[in-house]
């Protein structure tokens, strides 16, 4: 649970780090699940000549920056979620039972039921972040999930339709995130109105509004998360070391209220009221984004962002 405090601060600022809330064995659930799936997409590749060196000795680390200097894509393999572009019948995924677990997670759940109640839901915008050293990054890379990320608000990366939901935003560090590996920056205290945003090199506050002079590190320690509220500006640095940085971006809101992002699926992930609602079993939640992806697979494409390049703040 979070101490007065705590909750004061985060009232105040829009942000909180909390070192140490994840539990040893729930973090290494999930670092046992994402390394057998590495095992199995890189054995993949290199049965189909798409890597000359075989896996057998080779690191997490070493097989990820492997594929991606070969050009082989593990992130979306690896994401907890659908892409917000064109969705296939095949595209990849991963909902296991170790993520599931994180997602679950009862020291979270607490932190989160301090800020906006025990009626939780966990939001269907989530993803793995696993940023390689930007030495390695392709000219071209423009993922925010593996680069560096645009100053933007989360909120702002929703759909109109959540803007009145009580959200609380997640960054989980299953890596130790500093300065220099690319932790997240923010500024503190602007989290009074929605700026605008426009399509650069991922959807960003438009030009002007965020003074990155103003700019606060937060470094925290693997276990360790940051909370944001859904309208603090943040951003995420370079990461000029040697290593990866890794962690979650995971979001909860009010039951009940809208998600920004419909079409994906939530679930109940804490009810005092409702206590039967709750899902429990991480294969059903496995299946509903399989259902999802079956039906996205045959509609028109949903667009998850709401900002145009046209639009005035962006011309």
């Amino acid at each position: 649970m979070l101490t007065t405090d705590q909750i004061n601060s985060f009232r105040t600022d829009g942000y909180l780090v909390v070192p140490d809330v994840v539990p040893a064995v729930t973090l290494e659930a999930v670092r046992e699940e994402y390394a057998k799936l590495m095992d199995r997409l890189y054995q993949g590749w290199f049965e189909a000549g798409k890597v000359e060196k075989p896996g057998c000795g080779m690191t997490f680390w070493d097989k990820l920056q492997t594929a991606y200097d070969a050009g082989l894509d593990w992130f979306q393999p690896m994401d907890i979620s659908l892409p917000g572009d064109t969705i296939t019948e095949n595209t990849p995924m991963h909902f296991g039972p170790g993520v599931f677990d994180l997602l679950r997670c009862e020291d979270i759940l607490d932190i989160v039921q301090a800020l906006i109640g025990p009626e939780i839901t966990s939001n269907p915008i989530q993803h793995v972040r696993i940023k390689p050293p930007a030495k390695t990054l392709k000219g071209d890379e423009v993922r925010a999930h593996i680069t560096a990320t645009d100053w933007h608000q989360d909120r702002g990366v929703g759909l109109e339709e959540a803007d009145g939901t009580d959200m609380i935003t997640v960054w989980i560090a299953m890596t130790d995130a500093t300065p220099e590996n690319g932790c997240l920056q923010v500024i503190p205290g602007q989290h009074r109105e929605m700026l605008p945003h426009c399509p650069k090199t991922q959807t960003a506050i438009a030009d002007g509004f965020v003074d990155a002079a103003q700019a606060v590190p937060l470094p925290v320690g693997a276990g360790g998360i940051v909370l944001f509220h859904p309208l603090t500006p943040h951003s995420s640095r370079v990461n000029v070391t040697n290593g990866f940085r890794w962690s979650f971006d995971i979001r909860y809101n009010v039951t009940g209220q809208p998600t920004g992002r419909a079409h994906f699926p939530d679930f109940v992930a804490r009810s005092h009221a409702a206590p039967e609602t709750m899902l429990t079993d991480w294969r059903r939640w496995q299946i509903m984004w399989e259902d999802a992806r079956t039906r996205l697979a045959t509609q028109q494409h949903i667009p998850i962002h709401r900002w145009q390049s046209d639009a005035p703040f962006c011309a």
